[in-house]
């Protein structure tokens, strides 16, 4: 019995440590990813151990003596301590985390290593990997508080990505543990951004319903990549994005259906996705519909619900999205502009924006968890369509003392970098760039969109080729 007592001990010992550290952790991350005092908040810490649980007993034994009680007490004063250090310490962080359910899980999976700093020794991994494990714990609370409207059109008989058949030993075929798409390299992908011939010749009076266009796609169109294109190109081209009705949020049961998307030519992304998917069924092609977050410039950390496409072409599946691919959105008006960033799009890069509910689409060996797509800084698939690659920083948000640097491997893509105020629309300031491998920029105090644009010449239209949150102190 005495080991026991000494075990149970021990652990509630190791309880009144550990809540208060958690609390303080919780606390703080949200500070960081708010760019709010963190020092207050670790300060603060203090009170939920020892000062608030200590102030609590000695006011109860004050209140005891001023009632004239001398029975002893039940507990010692270290068991006091710790059921009152427990109870404080719990409440704090219910109360926390219920105050702010929509952010609790993206500010601690963004920021909850902000006290390693740039620590990447062997220690330092371990402790930033169990703290983004415990964050992971909160991944319910999120989807809880972030329905996707657009799951109620997910058919349900629906055809799912496998992994890889077993690899055998020859040189080219692929390790047993990735998928088919990361097997195959997208053999379309950058491709031009310009429509499918077919897309501008389609005779009127066979484009009447989704199953003639499918159809007269077929037959004059025999190679199933260049069939697939086509029926993206159409949607991408015919609809129109509905902006107001995206922007109130109460979008209509029809925006999301494909037979009234057809005939309106207007929808949002479940009304694209579906029309795709019911292209592909006319036409003989197996598209799917896909629903999760996509991370756009509005929302370059935790991104908004959407949905997009996946589509099976001679056993290998590939990734679309028609309605990224159509033009964008200013306000409630939608701008016309098609594109083919987002077709056939090799999982690595479209994973950067685009997280699905269920991880088989993500068409990974190993799929990546939601933090994991949250910490990514936020690149454009034209980015990685330029053959650059993104040294520094390797985070979706990063704090800095007023200067903020951007690295990169780039040997041809000029680049222009500026800030605007976090969320706002505009013209910003520009950063300084140094060659093509560096551009740096000087913040003043406060919350910033560092937006990254590239361009093969050194003047003219520049792309847009990536956005990073900066909290600058």
């Amino acid at each position: 019995m005495k080991v026991v007592a000494i075990v149970f001990k021990v652990l509630a010992w190791a309880l009144i440590i550990a809540t208060p550290v958690l609390g303080v952790w919780a606390a703080s991350s949200l500070a960081a990813y708010a760019n709010a005092r963190v020092s207050w908040v670790v300060a603060s810490g203090l009170l939920l151990f020892p000062v608030l649980p200590l102030a609590w007993v000695g006011l109860s034994e004050w209140r005891r003596r001023a009632r004239g009680v001398t029975k002893p007490h039940i507990l010692k004063f270290s068991d006091r301590l710790i059921v009152r250090t427990l109870a404080l310490n719990v409440v704090f962080l219910v109360v926390l985390i219920a105050s702010r359910p929509k952010i609790a899980f993206v500010a601690l999976s963004a920021r909850g290593d902000w006290f390693l700093r740039d620590g990447h020794g062997a220690i330092a991994e371990r402790v930033r990997r169990g703290a983004f494990r415990l964050a992971g714990g909160l991944e319910w609370l999120y989807d809880a508080t972030h329905p996707n409207p657009y799951t109620q059109y997910q058919p349900t008989n629906q055809e799912k990505p496998t992994p890889a058949p077993t690899a055998t030993a020859t040189a080219t075929t692929a390790h047993a543990d990735t998928t088919s798409a990361e097997r195959a390299k997208p053999p379309m992908w950058p491709t031009p951004h310009a429509l499918h011939p077919i897309v501008s010749s389609i005779p009127a009076e066979d484009e009447t319903s989704i199953e003639s266009v499918g159809k007269y796609i077929a037959a004059h169109e025999p190679d199933p990549m260049l069939r697939v294109k086509a029926l993206h190109d159409y949607v991408a081209d015919r609809i129109a994005y509905d902006g107001p009705a995206f922007r109130s949020g109460n979008i209509p049961q029809e925006d999301g259906d494909a037979k009234q998307t057809f005939a309106r030519k207007l929808g949002v992304c479940a009304g694209y996705a579906q029309l795709l998917a019911a292209l592909g069924k006319a036409s003989g092609d197996d598209i799917a519909y896909v629903v999760g977050n996509v991370r756009t410039l509005e929302t370059p950390i935790d991104g908004m619900p959407h949905a997009w496409n996946a589509a099976k072409i001679e056993g290998v599946w590939y990734l679309m999205d028609p309605t990224f691919d159509a033009g964008s959105l200013d306000g409630v008006t939608f701008h016309k502009q098609y594109t083919s960033d987002y077709l056939f799009t090799p999982p690595d890069v479209f994973g950067v924006s685009h997280f699905p509910e269920d991880p088989a689409w993500q068409l990974r060996a190993k799929p990546v968890t939601r933090g994991d797509f949250i910490r990514q800084p936020m690149m454009q698939p034209a980015f990685f369509a330029r053959g650059l690659v993104l040294d520094e920083p390797d985070r979706s948000q990063v704090t800095v003392g007023g200067r903020f640097d951007v690295r990169l491997e780039n040997r041809a893509t000029y680049l222009l970098a500026d800030y605007v105020a976090s969320g706002a629309t505009g013209a910003g300031q520009m950063c300084h760039v140094d060659g093509f491998t560096h551009a740096s920029c000087d913040l003043p105090q406060g919350n910033w969109d560092v937006i990254l644009f590239g361009n093969d010449q050194p003047s003219g239209t520049f792309e847009y080729l990536g956005t990073f949150k900066v909290n600058s102190r």
